[in-house]
């Protein structure tokens, strides 16, 4: 098991031989699909790279998600959402 704690303690990122994990300090799921999720985080924007992706369980309002699938690469970017609307308002609103 891998852990990182980044910032004051908020985001956190858990994750089990690189098949399933989570990640808390979410604040927008900004895209999604089996290779490729971005994440607008409290320390900036994730990307984590990989196949067979698939996100279990999410909520925005506690700030958590769940991932499952390999994951390849995890890379941080400063850059901050520019779209305020999140993908799932998008879809689903």
């Amino acid at each position: 098991m891998e852990e990182r704690q980044v910032g004051g303690g908020s985001h956190r990122i858990i994750f089990s031989r690189r098949k399933q994990g989570s990640i808390t300090g979410v604040r927008d799921v900004i895209a999604f699909d089996a290779k490729e999720v971005v994440l607008d985080t409290e320390e900036g924007m994730l990307t984590i790279r990989g196949s067979e992706l698939h996100v279990n369980r999410l909520s925005v309002e506690k700030g958590e998600l769940e991932l499952e699938g390999q994951v390849d690469s995890m890379i941080y970017s400063a850059t901050k959402s520019r779209d305020k609307e999140s993908l799932l308002v998008k879809l689903f609103g």
